[in-house]
């Protein structure tokens, strides 16, 4: 593992962690370490470190850690983790603006408090509002794209400027943000809802998650995409791979898009057991299915 010399690295107002462990940042509780972790106190932080950082220094963005798997030989160069800095929430009207590192969670429980409908969904959706936007993450008939505005980037640059949902093109778990940004903000237009209407919603959404998902577990959520017209859990059980197990990595029983470490699985587990679950999938059913966990780093 090559470390980045802390004199290469530009004086922060954050904080780095040289070697950084990322296991327990990640919802699988696997991987290696981060070169170098950065944790920015605010969006001007960042701009100035990355208008100062060394031109080479590849930079990796990570979020809540729930829809990812770090790879055992950990992440060369810079990971960035936004913090309490970048986690406002703020209403006009019916217009909330929410930082990237918000919870999807927290904002649905804001929106509640709010009276503002359109985002329940998130209730049970683990991950930040940063990563939401980039996967255009949806459940029960909504996405992130039918409520958003528009959002707030910084480039590798450093250089802030706002962008148009039209301009995103979202379809389904994909928007088209310009290579090397990072979200740092986005603002919704919601609907005004009596506020235990809404309550009443994500109570329901979160009774069909606890039932259908396994929850309180090391997973990663969703691991595939589903294909178009059809369901990847349908494609994966009907492939008999419920149940599928590489040492403590396991195809869980409850809701088969899902794998789970089942105590200590090692990240080429997960990897390997899900590149399983493809080829049998692709034996089956003659269907490709997509990875919609995201994997870094190196093996």
């Amino acid at each position: 593992m090559t470390s980045t010399p802390t004199n290469a690295l530009p004086i922060v107002r954050g904080r780095y962690t040289h070697n950084a462990p990322l296991a327990s940042s990640t919802w699988f509780r696997v991987g290696g370490p981060a070169d170098v972790l950065f944790r920015p106190s605010d969006s001007d932080d960042l701009a100035d470190f990355l208008k100062n950082k060394p031109a080479h220094l590849p930079v990796t963005i990570l979020g809540a850690g729930s829809n990812c798997l770090v790879r055992a030989g950990g992440i060369r160069g810079i990971v960035i983790k936004l913090g309490s800095g970048f986690s406002e929430i703020s209403a006009t009207n019916n217009e909330l603006i929410v930082g990237a590192a918000c919870l999807d969670r927290t904002v649905a429980m804001q929106c509640s408090e709010l009276g503002l409908s359109g985002l329940e969904f998130l209730v049970g959706i683990p991950g930040t509002i940063g990563g939401a936007i980039a996967m255009n993450a949806g459940a029960y008939n909504r996405e992130i794209k039918d409520s958003l505005l528009w959002i707030e980037v910084i480039d590798h640059s450093g250089k802030i400027y706002k962008i148009k949902t039209d301009d995103l093109k979202m379809t389904y778990r994909h928007s088209e943000l310009p290579e090397q940004t990072i979200v740092l903000r986005a603002a919704f237009h919601l609907d005004a809802k009596p506020i235990d209407e809404i309550e009443e919603t994500l109570s329901k959404f979160l009774a069909l998650r606890e039932e259908a998902q396994p929850i309180r577990v090391k997973t990663g959520g969703s691991t595939f995409k589903n294909p178009k017209d059809k369901k990847a859990w349908e494609l994966i059980d009907a492939a008999g791979c419920r149940g599928l197990r590489i040492g403590d990595a396991q195809v869980s029983e409850k809701h088969c898009n899902f794998l789970l470490n089942l105590a200590n699985a090692k990240s080429n587990d997960l990897e390997d057991l899900g590149t399983q679950v493809q080829k049998r999938v692709l034996e089956t059913s003659g269907v490709q299915l997509e990875w919609e966990i995201i994997r870094l780093g190196e093996q």
